[in-house]
């Protein structure tokens, strides 16, 4: 069976009494050619990659631009000296989510989740989320697996792309992905969530694609940072037993649809939004004669 919405795999799961991880993998073997071991042994790499770029960025890193970078080390150093105001998990899962990003923005080996622009927000949520949930390495596995499939619905139905759909398309897919994930890690019904995803998504439609000087740095490393606490968020309101108005399958369709109607000024050409402001232009110049910004003379 080929399951093209969300509402399709939750009727699998109720139907074969499954989670969403194990519904998504035994497609996953269906339509590929790898077994469910050659599967878990990916994913298995996924993850290390994951947990390498977050103990990279953690400790500090800078891109060749000079544009972004140590924007992590600084918040766990904060963290460090006094809880933080909005409480300790969400912001562990916004930091993790700033490092694994930064790393990506310094060349570094990251795991796009959906994309590289929105790396950081899927090990944010579970890197930060794993220790309270107690989850062994199999179910961190079917966190990452359970996140790969509601990708690929996302992406069938509306796009991933920030070119094609703004950062919606982006950060806005990732944030939903983790939303879903984190409801099923939590003990949530697949129902539960697909409210996740939907809530998670319609948080962020709208949300442009207008990188400085055309690099994912500025503002895509701190979107991440929300892309995470929003699906925290999401995914407690779920489990609260809230529900989203407008089905998630809706939802993705909505988004791709305003995707479509958004200017290409908007959708990774930075020919608007920030990436036209005065200070991202002088950015911009700064790179194109130095080739790095000289970020105290901006």
């Amino acid at each position: 069976m080929i399951i093209e919405k969300f509402a399709q795999i939750v009727d699998c799961c109720e139907r074969e009494n499954k989670s969403l991880a194990a519904c998504f993998l035994e497609r996953e073997v269906e339509l590929g050619d790898s077994d469910q071991a050659s599967v878990l042994k990916r994913m298995e790499r996924n993850l290390q990659v994951m947990e390498e770029g977050a103990r990279q960025g953690l400790e500090g890193v800078e891109s060749f631009s000079g544009l972004s970078g140590g924007d992590a080390r600084r918040m766990l150093d904060y963290s460090q000296s006094g809880p933080p105001l909005g409480g300790s998990l969400y912001f562990q899962a916004a930091m993790i989510a700033a490092a694994v990003n930064e790393v990506n923005a310094a060349m570094g080996i990251i795991c796009a989740t959906p994309t590289a622009g929105s790396s950081g927000i899927v090990p944010g949520v579970l890197l930060a989320c794993r220790d309270a949930l107690k989850l062994d390495r199999r179910a961190q596995l079917d966190f990452l697996i359970t996140c790969g499939g509601c990708g690929l619905l996302i992406g069938n139905q509306a796009s991933l792309s920030g070119a094609a759909g703004g950062c919606q398309a982006e950060v806005g897919s990732a944030s939903a992905m983790a939303a879903a994930a984190l409801v099923e890690a939590a003990g949530g019904s697949p129902k539960a969530s697909g409210h996740a995803l939907a809530i998670a998504l319609k948080n962020l439609l709208g949300l442009t694609c207008d990188p400085v000087a055309s690099l994912v740095e500025v503002p895509c490393i701190k979107r991440n940072t929300v892309g995470a606490v929003n699906a925290i968020v999401a995914a407690e309101m779920a489990l609260a037993g809230v529900t989203s108005k407008i089905p998630a399958d809706e939802v993705i369709l909505a988004m791709g649809s305003i995707g479509r109607m958004m200017p290409v000024a908007l959708r990774e050409t930075a020919l608007g939004g920030l990436a036209q402001t005065p200070t991202a232009r002088k950015i911009s110049q700064m790179l194109q004669g130095e080739g790095k910004v000289d970020l105290e003379n901006l």
